[in-house]
């Protein structure tokens, strides 16, 4: 089963990707981690992203598409996968239907913007790798990371205004993906607010 998150930035769906995925036994594959590696093995797909990336721009759709591919054609996806970051528009949607990549199910987790203005607000993060919130998910010491010690910062992607802004290009260019599946009778949605197992939980029911 090819599956699709959709959902804001802060909604998550990183988080329950990588849950989701443990539970189905199934790789969540990154179009950004696809195109690295092809990059770095200097595969024909990899030269010609490379050229894009080189000069600032972003990797034309086909070609994300044909990477996309070629990945989910591996053994590791032989019961399915989740996909994480693509589709992003209709567009791409429709070239993937294009390619004979058909998700059966887009689980959409909804969260309203005032809740991940917050949740973004409060976020930590530390070089290290590690994630803390000032709420949900606080360190032992304030501003210090559990793990190694060093002092935790804000991402410039947390800034209220950033976040604003990234909301309002997924409302306009990403949001519309919900109706193109509910059209093609594949949208469920789910709450994407409360604990994280809980929302987990949610999304396996979704799929029954």
């Amino acid at each position: 089963m090819i599956l699709v998150l959709l959902g804001a930035p802060g909604s998550g769906k990183g988080t329950q990707a990588v849950m989701l995925a443990k539970t189905l036994s199934v790789p969540v594959i990154s179009t950004g981690d696809i195109l690295r590696q092809a990059i770095r093995e200097q595969t024909d797909i990899g030269k010609r992203a490379k050229e894009y990336v080189d000069a600032g721009k972003l990797v034309p759709d086909g070609i994300v598409a044909e990477a996309l591919k070629g990945r989910i054609a591996g053994g590791d996806c032989r019961n399915g996968c989740i996909l994480d970051g693509f589709p992003r528009t209709i567009v791409q949607a429709e070239l993937l239907e294009e390619l004979d990549i058909s998700p059966e199910l887009a689980l959409s987790i909804e969260v309203p913007d005032s809740d991940i203005e917050t949740r973004m607000a409060g976020r930590r993060v530390c070089a290290c790798g590690a994630v803390f919130h000032i709420e949900s998910n606080p360190p032992a010491a304030e501003g210090i990371c559990d793990r190694c010690g060093a002092a935790l910062t804000s991402r410039a992607d947390d800034r209220p205004e950033t976040v604003r802004e990234r909301l309002r290009v997924y409302h306009e260019q990403s949001e519309p993906l919900k109706g193109y599946y509910e059209r093609h009778g594949k949208l469920r949605s789910v709450v994407g607010t409360g604990d994280i197992g809980e929302i987990s939980v949610r999304l396996q029911n979704a799929l029954a």
